[in-house]
């Protein structure tokens, strides 16, 4: 999961599903002074920002800083201010974390950005072409989880292989952000679980629609550099409708805990 849009991940081994995502998934997202998000498709240095989830707040890292801590702001007992925030023209209210992380991010990049937080998380709605009225989501891009296949990406390295430019790969599945990682499928297996229900370990979803990649993909997650790849191979394999697709999107019908090594199965 993702603590902070746009910043590291933090890798589990269970993780619990609630209706609008994984538990501290994407609560917590840099804006800018209009209350727009930022990401790392306008900012890539925020690949750096390493969070850990501690005692409901956060604790941020990144290089040359002091780490920051951020309390959680359910527990605050001081009043905590509530602005107004866009994410892809989405427009929900969410509470500002506050000045100590704001002047953080500020020396951090040289300008400045504000942390807010999901206070509510069944204020934001999915694409209702793919989702029903009463499904949710927190900060992700627009659906509540991610699944991406291993056989998929390795079939996508081999095509990176054979490219131009295949100095780059191979690519890890860090590049895509996924919360879910499943093995043993075949290669591109997840295009036929569109429009269908899946259980993963004891949760149920429904495979809402394919993702389509931009360029963060092209960023190495651990460094920050850019690429090409692998939007240029997606581009010759993997285009349609204009549309570059690696992924599926994923809505919870019921809530529950995933663990690595869970069975996948897909019910119809």
């Amino acid at each position: 999961m993702y603590p902070v849009k746009g910043c590291h991940r933090v890798d589990l081994v269970d993780a619990e599903v609630q209706p609008w995502g994984l538990l501290g998934d994407r609560r917590w997202m840099p804006v800018d002074a209009a209350g727009k998000v930022v990401s790392q498709r306008e900012e890539p240095r925020l690949a750096l920002v390493r969070p850990s989830i501690v005692d409901g707040g956060l604790v941020l890292a990144a290089p040359g800083m002091t780490d920051v801590k951020v309390p959680a702001i359910a527990g605050r007992r001081v009043e905590v201010d509530v602005v107004e925030v866009e994410i892809w023209g989405y427009r929900l209210l969410a509470s500002l974390a506050g000045a100590e992380v704001d002047g953080w991010f500020a020396e951090f990049l040289g300008y400045p950005l504000r942390l807010v937080w999901l206070d509510d998380p069944t204020r934001r709605v999915v694409d209702q072409a793919y989702g029903a009225p009463t499904d949710r989501v927190s900060f992700a891009e627009g659906y509540p989880l991610l699944l991406a296949n291993a056989a998929s990406l390795a079939d996508l390295n081999g095509w990176i292989a054979a490219g131009d430019y295949s100095r780059e790969g191979p690519l890890p599945m860090t590049r895509f952000r996924p919360n879910v990682v499943v093995e043993g499928a075949p290669a591109w297996a997840e295009d036929g679980w569109l429009g269908r229900r899946i259980r993963i370990g004891e949760v149920v979803f429904r495979a809402a629609k394919p993702s389509d990649r931009c360029v963060m993909t092209t960023q190495d997650q651990e460094t920050g550099a850019k690429g090409r790849e692998p939007l240029r191979t997606l581009a010759k394999h993997r285009e349609v409708n204009q549309l570059l697709l690696f992924g599926t999107n994923l809505i919870p019908d019921g809530t529950g805990t995933l663990h690595i090594g869970d069975r996948v199965e897909v019910l119809g």
